[in-house]
């Protein structure tokens, strides 16, 4: 036996590499029948499956320039980091853009700033910028002003792990923003500080009975025991794959997911494409109403836009009627999300820019733009972006994957195959301990709060106190050939309603201003809903 061993021991380090690629080798020709190139290149095939593995990242930090890469490009992504770390966020010796481009946008600057008074709550709090309108506001019990015009959007618990919904939870609560739950019901993760927005789709989960339907009296339960809950959000369908469902594999249920979700373990959940709830838009609207009723919250819809004729329909019965929802997100075809067919993402539902337009001016066209709160969702996590947005209308700005970069993604895009290497999109207990959620909500929250001051610098820049003042001639299109510049008003074909906006002061002393500005007068409009709740159900 010692003969046996000291054999082994003569052999060299290189003798075992050879010996460990002639195994390889003969797996590949005589045992592999699936691929060729490993059959017919035994080894140095694999060299083919490894660079597709990690050509993203090549790309992304070797091969690709500044401005190339997408969804979103290397001066996008540090710009995020840097702010979120708050650390230097500019850039130096001029822009390397190519301002000629079409599509480039161009903000018009004012000859004389706004000037902040003495006095002024951005003065004291340069990062303080709440939304200009109130959602449902004087149609709920209560009322909400969200206290940060951009906040995080619909991301579920299962798409996100864990201490990603905690990180990202307890940065909104330290930036004063809200938290959409997304569609996977509300996890212990999203109540460690911020206000957040429940949203359900077609799965009602969270809020669903054992046979898998809508149960009001789960919502009603759900609104009364977390009076974080400030709104209601129905999914009719978001940017990524717009008017398809999903499939919950048996394999990512955990018993902690199972149960917020209210689905059974072991099995495969569907989403369906369609609500069981309603049909159409008369009875969604139905819907609407009483789920406001019940919760005494307000409550709106979410949707890519692509046919116009049932968007027509909702504005004039809501106009006819009075009836209908207090807030309207407009999701992108450019949307983002943990895993959709390529033919449904790249080409389906249209981008934010001409989906919101749409939208807008039929809602314009029925009188209900002071009525209704706009939010806009879609790549729209940069200040200039965000200015534009504003000028066509919106009231507040969601964002998904920058808020994910800002706690780390490294857009690796491998969302959909639960192997994210920052531990943000995926339920790999190992991959997301590497996550430090104080260190993480931190930057979540220096991330919004960098975003505001430099979106109210521009604000500034242009002569106005609030970006809701932006109007269409305030930004301009490259349209590209002859056509040089055009306002968003000449190329949109519309002008925004001006927003009921009378001074950030009012904003900040508003009764149903939410996060952690909330004044002690709003506690009182929380136990009437409560109170109305208990005696309907």
């Amino acid at each position: 036996m010692d003969g046996f061993w000291n054999t082994f021991s003569l052999i060299p380090w290189w003798g075992w590499v050879l010996l460990f690629l002639l195994l390889i080798a003969i797996k590949d020709v005589f045992f592999n029948k699936r691929h060729t190139i490993k059959h017919n290149f035994p080894v140095i095939g694999h060299l083919r499956y490894i660079l597709e593995r990690i050509g993203p990242e090549l790309r992304q930090y070797i091969v690709a320039n500044n401005r190339e890469e997408l969804p979103f490009n290397r001066i996008e992504r540090s710009w995020i980091y840097a702010s979120a770390k708050n650390e230097n966020n500019y850039e130096g010796f001029g822009t390397d853009r190519d301002i000629y481009a079409p599509n480039y946008i161009f903000i018009n600057n004012a000859m004389f700033p706004f000037r902040l008074e003495k006095g002024h709550p951005n003065t004291n709090d340069p990062y303080f910028l709440p939304c200009a309108k109130v959602m449902g506001a004087g149609r709920r019990i209560r009322p909400f002003r969200p206290a940060s015009v951009i906040n995080v959007s619909a991301m579920s618990f299962g798409s996100l792990s864990a201490r990603a919904i905690e990180s990202l939870n307890r940065g909104c609560g330290l930036a004063n923003a809200y938290h959409n739950t997304g569609e996977g019901g509300l996890s212990p993760y999203h109540c460690s500080g911020s206000d957040v927005v429940f949203h359900f789709g077609t799965g009602y989960f969270g809020v669903r009975d054992e046979a898998g339907n809508f149960s009001l009296q789960h919502l009603v339960k759900l609104t009364q025991e977390y009076p974080q809950i400030r709104a209601v959000e129905i999914k009719l369908s978001q940017g990524a794959k717009p008017g398809k469902g999903g499939v919950l594999p048996a394999s990512k249920i955990t018993a902690e997911i199972a149960a917020i979700r209210g689905v059974p373990k072991g099995k495969d959940v569907l989403s369906p494409p369609t609500h069981s709830a309603f049909q159409g838009t008369r009875e969604m609207i139905d819907f609407i109403e009483e789920l406001a009723q019940a919760t005494g919250l307000p409550v709106g819809i979410k949707s890519a836009v692509g046919k116009l004729d049932d968007w027509r329909e909702l504005a004039k019965i809501m106009q006819d009627t009075g009836r209908g929802p207090d807030f309207i997100t407009i999701d992108g075809g450019e949307g983002g999300t943990g895993a959709a067919p390529p033919s449904f993402a790249d080409h389906v539902a249209l981008p934010w820019l001409f989906g919101f337009s749409d939208v807008y001016k039929i809602f314009k066209s029925h009188q209900l733009c002071e009525r209704v709160v706009f939010v806009g969702s879609g790549k729209l996590g940069f200040p200039a972006k965000a200015a534009m947005a504003f000028a066509m209308g919106v009231d507040c700005i969601n964002v998904a994957r920058e808020a994910m970069m800002s706690i780390g993604c490294i857009q690796a895009q491998i969302c959909h195959n639960n192997h994210c290497p920052s531990g943000v999109a995926t339920q790999s207990k190992w991959r997301q301990s590497g996550i430090n959620i104080q260190d993480k909500s931190t930057r979540t929250h220096f991330y919004f709060k960098n975003f505001r001051k430099e979106l109210l610098e521009i604000t500034h820049a242009c002569g106005y106190e609030h970006p809701s003042q932006f109007t269409m001639d305030d930004v301009e299109f490259s349209l590209g050939d002859r056509n040089l510049l055009k306002t968003l008003a000449d190329a949109f074909g519309y002008n925004k309603v001006k927003i009921p906006f009378t001074g950030i002061k009012d904003c900040m002393d508003c009764p149903h201003l939410g996060g952690n500005y909330e004044p002690k007068s709003a506690k009182k409009a929380v136990k009437q809903a409560r109170k109305a709740a208990k005696v309907r159900y």
